[in-house]
């Protein structure tokens, strides 16, 4: 029987575009002691703004699309054209909420485009503009200031369909294995499995999350225990739990 075990890297400073995000995580006393056989959890907003990926709602002209899905869905127009901006489709507008296909091929809400954490509360942040290769640099950079380059995920919260609540799923990924897959093997009874195909890459950053309260300023977590799916090479990152367009049941 294996263990798992997630702890916050501790408190970071207000993070601002441009900063090295990983020199804050390496000069906190837990960061000088990570290994190369951990995980690394990292909130997406706090990637975003290192990167810059703020928008303020004063420097944002709604066009004549988000000024109507604004009135129709009683949301600030300003903040519903950066939603389209970072949208490539909108699967659907109900109850103050856009399910959006994002550039990266997320669907989620609003695109990803959020309010809470941000400290201007006219200001929007955005998901990162490639979250695998944020993950990739942000593993080069500790590797290059402490020696060692642990898995690097960042996550964001997103919703599920038919079920109530949150829980954060891996968008970006560095030296982890995103899929396990067990078709074809065997269970505890020797049947062929045909079905099994385990997103660990998601079930780490849920896991994460749970280490990491929403208003504690701690938005890296390490996890421990997942050795087994920690690779050398930066692998083919979160992209590959996407589901391709052509698979989707529900279009």
């Amino acid at each position: 029987m294996g263990s798992l075990s997630a702890r916050g890297l501790g408190p970071l400073p207000e993070v601002l575009a441009g900063e090295d995000l990983a020199t804050f995580i390496a000069e906190t006393p837990a960061g000088a002691a990570l290994r190369n056989d951990q995980v690394l959890a990292i909130a997406q907003k706090v990637v975003s703004k290192a990167e810059g990926a703020v928008v303020a709602l004063a420097d944002v002209v709604p066009g004549e699309r988000a000024r109507r899905l604004g009135e129709e869905q009683d949301k600030d127009p300003r903040a519903v054209q950066v939603v389209l901006d970072e949208s490539v489709e909108i699967l659907r507008a109900e109850r103050g909420v856009l399910i959006c296909r994002t550039r990266h091929g997320f669907v989620c809400a609003n695109a990803g485009v959020d309010a809470s954490n941000a400290a201007d509360p006219d200001t929007l942040i955005l998901l990162p503009r490639d979250p695998d290769a944020s993950a990739r640099r942000i593993r080069a950079r500790l590797r290059e200031l402490m020696g060692t380059a642990p898995a690097v995920l960042i996550t964001d919260s997103f919703g599920r369909s038919w079920r109530n609540g949150q829980l954060d799923v891996a968008i970006g990924i560095a030296g982890m294995q995103p899929l396990d897959d067990w078709r074809g093997r065997n269970d505890a009874h020797g049947l062929k499995l045909r079905a099994t195909w385990l997103a660990v890459g998601d079930a780490a950053a849920a896991c994460a999350d749970l280490a990491r309260a929403k208003d504690s300023r701690e938005p890296v977590v390490v996890v421990d225990g997942l050795e087994r799916y920690v690779t050398d090479d930066d692998g083919p990152g979160a992209a590959e739990l996407l589901r391709p367009i052509e698979e989707d049941l529900f279009r």
